[in-house]
């Protein structure tokens, strides 16, 4: 058997999948207008300028303890009730047609990030992927986060992961491909056969172009009238491939309305 491996911020989404929900968590009362801004700050500079590994421990450390106390089961309903909202607005459709054309091949689907699980699976199931590996976190007795996690699918753990997977499920992992736009995915790359850097960071374009990789760049998001789109597809919208994706124009669009 063989699969397609996808991270998920910036190589399927334009944005930090955390921070698309931001509004909504702050709708919720979850997330207070000062750490809203903060994640739409700190969203714009990953989005214009990717993060290294200090920078995303720094960006962990602080999710870890914003979530704190925070119920996972609120947390989920929350992202359940507006991906179909948010998600066409914000995805590639580049991606989307890749996705459907590795099912099409007979190939399993897989979403691999190091956002939490309670976002990362709603996705993947409006995506039409067929699982998700995610960050998971520890949860008390009472369903609400501590501030730690129990796996962090984050570079040499996602192929760790993938190889587990791979195990499991009979894939050849020689056969398969891989996407990741950040030189951190680079284990992930390195553990597939068929490897494909996607809107690459500095360090990860330069490895591709150091061992042949191919370079995909996908900017356009997706706009799949809900009648005509396949099953898998049909939460995509028209007219929400409009909403500014690029260069922050979202961030500070959905900041301004926060703060009015």
């Amino acid at each position: 058997m063989e699969a397609a491996f996808f991270d998920l911020d910036k190589t399927v989404i334009a944005k930090a999948s955390m921070m698309a929900f931001g509004r909504a968590f702050h709708r919720e009362g979850l997330l207070g207008r000062r750490a809203l801004v903060k994640g739409l700050w700190t969203q714009l500079l990953f989005v214009r300028f990717g993060a290294g590994p200090k920078r995303l421990a720094r960006i962990r450390r602080s999710a870890l303890a914003t979530t704190r106390g925070w119920e996972q089961a609120h947390v989920r309903r929350i992202v359940e009730e507006g991906v179909g909202e948010i998600l066409p607005a914000i995805t590639y459709a580049d991606a989307v047609a890749l996705i459907d054309e590795h099912r099409r091949a007979g190939r399993r689907v897989y979403i691999v990030s190091a956002a939490p699980a309670e976002i990362v699976e709603p996705l993947a199931f409006h995506l039409g992927v067929h699982e998700a590996i995610a960050t998971r976190a520890v949860v008390d007795e009472r369903g609400r986060y501590t501030g730690e996690t129990e796996q962090y699918c984050y570079g040499p753990a996602k192929a760790t992961l993938i190889r587990e997977l791979a195990r499991r499920r009979g894939i050849d992992l020689s056969a398969s491909w891989g996407y990741s736009d950040s030189a951190t995915d680079l284990p992930m790359l390195e553990v597939v056969g068929h490897p494909v850097v996607v809107n690459p960071d500095r360090v990860l374009r330069r490895v591709a172009h150091m061992r042949g990789w191919e370079i995909r760049r996908f900017e356009r998001v997706v706009g799949v009238r809900a009648e005509s789109a396949p099953q898998e597809h049909r939460w995509l919208a028209p007219g929400l491939a409009a909403a500014a994706v690029g260069s922050g124009g979202a961030i500070w669009w959905a900041a301004r309305r926060t703060l009015r």
